[in-house]
C-alpha cells in the first residue's frame, strides 16, 4: 500500500483527499489551514474529512519550519499531494517523499500559473479552463504534467460556477490517473512555459470598475469577482456600489456619453466606455436594490458614476 502526506484546503482538497481514501492510499498526515475568521468560508473542511477518517491533522503557520519538516520526514511517505494548499513547499520538504510531490492546479497549465487561476481566466475572457495534476518543484506550477481535464467557461459563468466545474475536473483527472501513478506508469509531460504566464493573488480593491473599459471587459470582471468573492465595486450618487450580476447588451454605445447608470422600463443599465451592460443585480450603500426600487427613490435620470 502506498503512503502519502496530504497538504490540502478548500473543496478541491476535500474531493481529492476523498479520491485518495477511495483508492486505499495510506494517508499518514493531513496538513491544512486554520479557517480565517475574516474570510468568507463557503467551502468544505479538509480537517473535518480527515477527522472523520481518523487521520492526524496539523495546521502549521509555516509548513517549512524545521520542526514540521522533521515531523513529516519521520513518516517516510511515498508521495506528497498538494490540493489547494496556500503555502509554497520548499526544497527540504519536497525532498522527503520517495516517489515525488504532486499538486493539483486549477488551470490548464502552463496557462495561469500562480494564484486564483479561475478568476484570472474569466477576467481575460477565456472560454476554457480546467485542472492539472503536476509534479512540484520549488518554482510554482512549472513541474511535469501528469493529467489534465478541461471544462468550458460560458459567457455568463461566474467564478463560483467555473470553480464548481474545475472541482469536478480535478476529481476526474485525479481519479483517472491515480492507479497508474501508484503503479509507476503515469505519464510525465514537460511544460512549455512560454505558452503561459504567472499571475499573482487578488485583493478586494482589484475589483474596482474602470467604466472607461468596454462592456465585455467590465462584464468579465463582474463575473470573476461576484459573490462569494468580494464583488465589483464603484461609486454612484456619492455612495459605494457593488455590481453583482450583469449581461452584455447587443446595443452599442459609441463612447460619446459619459459612463452612467440609469433605469428604463423597470431594468437597470450601465453605459460603459464602449457598449452597454444590463445591471441585473446591484447593491447601493450596502443594500441590494431592485431597478424599480432605485427608480422609485432616485428617478430615471442618468447618473454618472463617481469615477
Amino acid at each position: 500500500m502506498s503512503s502519502a502526506v496530504v497538504f490540502a484546503y478548500h473543496d478541491v482538497g476535500v474531493r481529492c483527499l476523498s479520491v485518495l481514501l477511495a483508492h486505499q492510499v495510506d494517508v499518514k498526515l493531513v496538513v491544512t489551514h486554520r479557517d480565517n475568521p475574516n474570510e468568507n468560508i463557503w467551502f468544505g473542511s479538509v480537517a473535518g474529512l480527515a477527522a472523520l477518517h481518523g487521520i492526524p491533522v496539523i495546521t502549521p503557520d509555516d509548513p517549512n519550519a524545521p520542526e514540521v519538516v522533521g515531523q513529516i520526514a519521520a513518516l517516510q511517505p511515498d508521495f506528497f499531494f498538494s490540493f489547494y494548499y496556500r503555502e509554497m513547499l520548499k526544497a527540504p520538504l519536497l525532498a522527503i517523499p520517495s516517489r515525488g510531490a504532486l499538486n493539483m492546479h486549477g488551470s490548464l497549465l502552463p496557462k495561469y500559473r500562480g494564484r486564483v487561476p479561475v478568476n484570472w481566466a474569466i477576467i481575460h475572457g477565456e472560454t476554457e479552463t480546467g485542472a492539472t495534476l503536476h509534479y512540484m518543484t520549488e518554482k510554482p506550477d512549472n513541474g511535469d504534467i501528469v493529467a489534465q481535464q478541461a471544462v468550458p467557461i460560458l459567457p455568463d459563468d461566474t467564478a463560483q460556477d467555473v470553480f464548481q466545474k474545475v472541482l469536478v475536473a480535478a476529481e476526474l483527472a485525479f481519479n483517472g490517473v491515480l492507479p497508474a501513478l501508484l503503479a509507476g506508469t503515469a505519464p510525465r509531460v514537460k511544460q512549455d512555459l512560454s505558452l503561459g504566464g504567472y499571475f499573482g493573488g487578488r485583493k478586494p480593491a482589484d475589483g474596482e470598475i474602470d467604466w472607461a473599459q468596454s462592456a465585455q471587459t467590465i462584464h468579465n470582471l463582474v463575473r470573476a469577482v461576484a459573490p462569494p468573492y468580494p464583488g465589483a465595486t464603484t461609486s454612484l450618487l456619492g455612495k459605494p456600489m457593488r455590481i453583482l450580476q450583469t449581461r452584455v447588451m447587443k446595443c452599442t454605445a459609441a463612447g460619446k456619453e459619459a459612463p452612467a447608470f440609469y433605469v428604463k422600463e423597470g431594468k437597470a443599465y450601465a453605459i460603459c466606455g464602449s457598449g452597454v451592460l444590463r445591471v441585473v443585480r446591484f447593491e447601493l450603500d450596502g443594500q441590494e436594490m431592485s431597478a424599480a426600487g432605485f427608480a422609485a427613490q432616485f428617478g430615471t435620470t442618468r447618473f454618472e458614476f463617481n469615477c
